[in-house]
Protein backbone atom coordinates (compact mmCIF):
# COMPACT_ATOMS: atom_id res chain seq x y z
CA UNK A 1 0.00 0.00 0.00
CA UNK A 2 1.10 3.17 -0.69
CA UNK A 3 1.90 6.28 2.43
CA UNK A 4 -1.25 8.05 2.01
CA UNK A 5 -3.42 4.78 2.09
CA UNK A 6 -1.50 3.37 5.01
CA UNK A 7 -1.73 7.16 6.83
CA UNK A 8 -5.57 7.01 5.84
CA UNK A 9 -6.37 3.25 7.63
CA UNK A 10 -3.99 3.75 10.71
CA UNK A 11 -5.33 7.36 11.62
CA UNK A 12 -2.35 9.46 11.31
CA UNK A 13 -0.65 11.82 8.35
CA UNK A 14 2.18 10.88 6.02
CA UNK A 15 4.23 12.98 7.58
CA UNK A 16 4.15 11.55 10.94
CA UNK A 17 4.70 7.93 8.92
CA UNK A 18 7.86 9.79 7.13
CA UNK A 19 8.72 10.76 10.79
CA UNK A 20 8.28 6.36 12.26
CA UNK A 21 10.29 5.41 9.12
CA UNK A 22 13.58 7.91 9.91
CA UNK A 23 13.40 6.76 13.50
CA UNK A 24 13.61 3.19 12.07
CA UNK A 25 10.15 2.14 13.61
CA UNK A 26 8.38 1.69 9.93
CA UNK A 27 9.65 -0.07 7.04
CA UNK A 28 8.91 1.11 3.20
CA UNK A 29 10.06 -0.34 0.24
CA UNK A 30 10.53 1.64 -3.15
CA UNK A 31 8.71 1.26 -5.95
CA UNK A 32 10.24 2.10 -9.69
CA UNK A 33 9.24 5.26 -9.67
CA UNK A 34 10.54 6.28 -6.07
CA UNK A 35 7.20 5.57 -4.03
CA UNK A 36 6.92 3.99 -0.41
CA UNK A 37 5.45 0.89 -0.13
CA UNK A 38 4.04 -0.45 2.42
CA UNK A 39 3.30 -4.11 3.41
CA UNK A 40 0.17 -5.15 5.70
CA UNK A 41 2.47 -5.48 8.71
CA UNK A 42 3.80 -1.91 9.11
CA UNK A 43 -0.15 -0.94 9.95
CA UNK A 44 0.02 -3.26 13.11
CA UNK A 45 2.83 -1.64 13.84
CA UNK A 46 1.92 2.15 12.97
CA UNK A 47 -1.26 1.10 15.03
CA UNK A 48 1.18 0.02 18.41
CA UNK A 49 3.55 2.89 17.89
CA UNK A 50 0.13 5.22 18.08
CA UNK A 51 -1.06 3.48 21.15
CA UNK A 52 2.38 3.60 23.17
CA UNK A 53 2.90 7.34 22.29
CA UNK A 54 -0.44 8.01 23.69
CA UNK A 55 -0.04 6.09 26.71
CA UNK A 56 3.28 8.43 27.38
CA UNK A 57 6.23 6.07 25.58
CA UNK A 58 9.07 7.53 24.05
CA UNK A 59 10.41 6.82 21.00
CA UNK A 60 13.13 5.18 22.13
CA UNK A 61 10.58 2.61 24.88
CA UNK A 62 8.99 1.84 21.70
CA UNK A 63 11.67 0.18 19.95
CA UNK A 64 11.47 -3.37 21.69
CA UNK A 65 7.50 -3.36 21.56
CA UNK A 66 7.78 -3.00 17.30
CA UNK A 67 10.95 -5.49 17.31
CA UNK A 68 8.63 -7.76 19.41
CA UNK A 69 6.05 -7.48 16.85
CA UNK A 70 8.18 -8.18 13.80
CA UNK A 71 9.57 -11.06 15.42
CA UNK A 72 6.51 -12.67 14.77
CA UNK A 73 4.70 -12.21 17.85
CA UNK A 74 0.73 -11.16 18.17
CA UNK A 75 1.65 -8.69 20.43
CA UNK A 76 4.61 -6.29 21.25
CA UNK A 77 4.41 -6.62 25.10
CA UNK A 78 4.90 -9.93 25.42
CA UNK A 79 9.09 -9.98 24.68
CA UNK A 80 11.43 -9.51 27.61
CA UNK A 81 12.53 -6.23 26.58
CA UNK A 82 9.07 -4.87 26.16
CA UNK A 83 8.47 -6.23 29.96
CA UNK A 84 11.23 -4.45 30.79
CA UNK A 85 10.13 -0.93 28.99
CA UNK A 86 6.62 -1.77 30.97
CA UNK A 87 7.92 -2.37 34.47
CA UNK A 88 9.99 1.22 34.03
CA UNK A 89 7.13 3.28 33.01
CA UNK A 90 4.98 1.44 35.61
CA UNK A 91 7.61 2.51 37.94
CA UNK A 92 7.87 6.02 36.87
CA UNK A 93 4.23 6.24 36.90
CA UNK A 94 3.75 5.42 40.82
CA UNK A 95 6.48 7.93 41.24
CA UNK A 96 4.07 10.50 39.58
CA UNK A 97 1.44 8.87 41.66
CA UNK A 98 3.10 9.25 44.94
CA UNK A 99 3.86 12.86 44.20
CA UNK A 100 0.47 13.99 43.07
CA UNK A 101 -0.74 12.55 46.00
CA UNK A 102 1.60 14.29 48.36
CA UNK A 103 0.56 17.38 46.72
CA UNK A 104 -2.73 16.44 46.79
CA UNK A 105 -2.70 16.64 50.74
CA UNK A 106 -1.29 19.80 50.93
CA UNK A 107 -3.33 21.22 49.18
CA UNK A 108 -6.19 19.88 50.47
CA UNK A 109 -4.82 20.88 54.27
CA UNK A 110 -4.51 24.50 52.21
CA UNK A 111 -7.74 24.52 51.82
CA UNK A 112 -9.28 23.20 54.92
CA UNK A 113 -7.37 25.83 56.67
CA UNK A 114 -8.38 29.05 54.28
CA UNK A 115 -12.23 27.91 54.83
CA UNK A 116 -11.71 27.74 58.94
CA UNK A 117 -10.07 30.72 58.79
CA UNK A 118 -12.98 32.37 56.34
CA UNK A 119 -15.48 31.16 58.36
CA UNK A 120 -14.21 32.26 61.58
CA UNK A 121 -15.79 35.19 63.21
CA UNK A 122 -12.76 36.94 64.19
CA UNK A 123 -10.79 37.02 60.02
CA UNK A 124 -11.62 40.98 59.73
CA UNK A 125 -10.78 41.68 62.96
CA UNK A 126 -8.33 41.66 65.51
CA UNK A 127 -9.72 38.69 67.88
CA UNK A 128 -7.66 38.16 71.45
CA UNK A 129 -5.34 35.15 71.39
Amino acid sequence: MLIGELATRAGTSTRTLRYYEEQGLVRAGRDANGYRQYDDAELRVVREIRSLLAAGFGIEDIRPFVACLRAGNESGHVCPDSVLVLRRKLAEVDGYLGQLTDIRHQLRAQLDEAVALRESPCRTQICPP
